[in-house]
């Protein structure tokens, strides 16, 4: 049996964090299936983002620990476990999901799963958000100058 592990994000700013939690996650299965926030997504949990969502999704899936990028549901974040019904589910040290709901919620659709939070890279400085930071203090803008 393949075991197939999902792994979630915006990957809006890809950086090294991200590289090292697809990695991380890679080495729990035999297949690493990226599910790519959406746009809108991404507006309502984080931010506008700064690329599209189809441009995250090819840059996604031309890295190494990737074998599949896709886009996710617009609506229900579900959806897309019960389409590709993965055995682990692999969580950013960052992400607000709950393990123990999302494993209920899985088991309630008809999709058992074992979720796995991935810790982050050592002396990582390198989130979107701090990146961004850095480029406007750089520029001799502000955060308050982020919109």
């Amino acid at each position: 049996m393949v075991v197939s592990v999902m792994a979630t994000g915006v990957f809006d700013l890809l950086h090294p964090g991200h590289v090292y939690f697809l990695s991380e996650a890679r080495k729990l299965g035999d297949e690493l299936v990226v599910v790519v926030a959406r746009d809108q997504t991404a507006r309502r949990l984080k931010h506008e983002p700064y690329v599209a969502e189809h441009v995250r999704r090819e840059m996604v899936e031309s890295l190494k620990p990737v074998d599949r990028a896709i886009l996710g549901s617009a609506t229900d974040i579900y959806a897309t476990v019960v389409a590709e019904r993965p055995s682990i589910i692999a969580l950013g040290y960052d992400q607000i999901w709950n393990e123990a709901e999302v494993v209920r919620e899985c088991e309630r659709r008809g999709v058992p799963v074992r979720v796995v939070r991935i810790g982050p890279l050592p002396h990582d400085d390198l989130a979107t958000k701090r990146i961004v930071e850095r480029i406007l203090e750089r520029a001799g803008r502000g955060p308050e100058a982020r919109a």
